[in-house]
């Protein structure tokens, strides 16, 4: 089960649940804002969140972590390039938009690392490093429910961001083609900040002729 959560804060990001149907236990996926939106949810579901995923480290998909992780007790997963921006305000872009944030991290991850239930280790997501947009941007992928947590690596019919710290176009177009467009086409892409698309459909858009002139 996949159920995407619309939160606001300083902007607004889409946050995401991936859910095991049979156990009820699951992760959730870049908690931007909006805890007590997110907490009531999970408790009116009765689900049990076993981790706290970050796709990268900026502020506007990390701000409810703190809140979230403290009140149910679970760790925080994220790239091992996580650390520079989870304890930096300027980095995750926190003090140019308000106040700073931070967030520690519990546990880190690698390319190709798979990242499993306790209660169920036949659900489970790939991590895929993709730098471009920050050094520490991860995609998640399932490749027995064809779908891919993208963060802000590409969008519905558009590419992610570049110009904030770390952030690099070539790596970010080296991420889109070699690894996101690697994946079947049937992939559903599941953003930050756009509706849902697929690989294939992104291959076919103008996200492809955009990055073809690099």
């Amino acid at each position: 089960m996949i159920v995407a959560i619309p939160v606001k804060g300083y902007f607004a990001e889409n946050c995401y649940f991936y859910i095991d149907d049979r156990t009820k236990h699951g992760f959730l996926i870049d908690p931007g804002a909006e805890s007590y939106k997110l907490l009531n949810l999970i408790v009116r579901k009765g689900w049990i969140i076993e981790k706290i995923l970050l796709t990268h480290g900026h502020f506007d998909h990390i701000g409810a972590v703190n809140e979230i992780r403290d009140a149910l007790s679970v760790p925080v997963v994220a790239h091992k390039n996580s650390y520079s921006y989870l304890s930096d305000g300027y980095m995750n872009l926190s003090s140019q938009c308000g106040y700073p944030i931070t967030v520690k991290v519990d546990a880190v991850t690698h390319d190709g690392d798979i990242l499993r239930l306790e209660e169920n280790n036949e659900f489970s997501l790939q991590v895929i490093y993709t730098p471009g947009h920050t050094t520490d941007s991860i995609i998640l992928y399932s490749e027995k429910d064809r779908v891919a947590f993208v963060g802000d690596t590409i969008f519905k019919g558009n590419i992610g961001s570049y110009q904030f710290p770390g952030g690099n176009p070539k790596d970010l177009m080296k991420s889109i083609v070699n690894k996101i467009f690697s994946l079947p086409d049937n992939t559903v892409l599941l953003s930050g900040h756009s509706d849902k698309t697929t690989v294939g459909a992104e291959k076919k858009n103008a996200t492809f002729s955009r990055i073809m002139i690099w």
